[in-house]
């Protein structure tokens, strides 16, 4: 799966409170969400952020507090993926949650500017900076891990599971429905 996008680009220790105000957390709508994405560091993000476009950032992106406001913010801002140096573990797990692609590459953040073009490929972790024309290669995702993401996250990959499973189940019911029959 390839994503391709816009770069904004964001130093190190950018925490869940920048990227998510704490008086935004009584709201539960992505979208509503969104229109507050970074507005405490980068108040012109929501007018500049295009769908597809990839948050680029400093070691430690996504400390402080575990809130899931943060991620799904970001999501729905538009943004396909996040290149880091590094990420806060909380915020690892909720973004792989939601079915948000994250990858960890330094030297992306070093061979990056604002504004550059990249376009990631998910399963290999190959990323091409389309603008200086560099590759950077990231740990690529281990399939369980990509497979969770490709699917929306974690709820909606278990319900297509459950959902095949259902399916499995009742067909061989009525395989035992038919052979009664004979």
């Amino acid at each position: 799966m390839k994503l391709k996008g816009r770069v904004h680009k964001y130093g190190a220790n950018v925490d869940t409170d920048a990227i998510i105000p704490a008086r935004y957390l009584n709201i539960s709508q992505p979208v509503e969400l969104a229109k507050h994405c970074l507005e405490n560091i980068d108040p012109d993000f929501v007018a500049r952020v295009q769908p597809g476009d990839i948050i680029v950032a400093g070691a430690n992106f996504g400390c402080g507090s575990s809130r899931e406001h943060a991620p799904l913010a970001i999501k729905a801002a538009g943004i396909s993926c996040l290149v880091a140096r590094s990420f806060a573990r909380i915020f690892f797990r909720n973004c792989i949650n939601i079915g948000l692609p994250i990858l960890e590459c330094l030297e992306t953040v070093e061979g990056t500017n604002c504004g550059d073009i990249l376009e990631v490929e998910l399963s290999s972790g190959e990323i091409d900076n389309l603008t200086c024309g560099k590759v950077f290669q990231a740990k690529p995702y281990p399939g369980f891990m990509l497979q969770l993401i490709l699917s929306g996250g974690l709820i909606e990959h278990t319900k297509r599971k459950l959902t095949e499973r259902s399916r499995a189940i009742e067909q061989f019911w009525m395989y035992l429905e038919a052979q009664d029959e004979t």
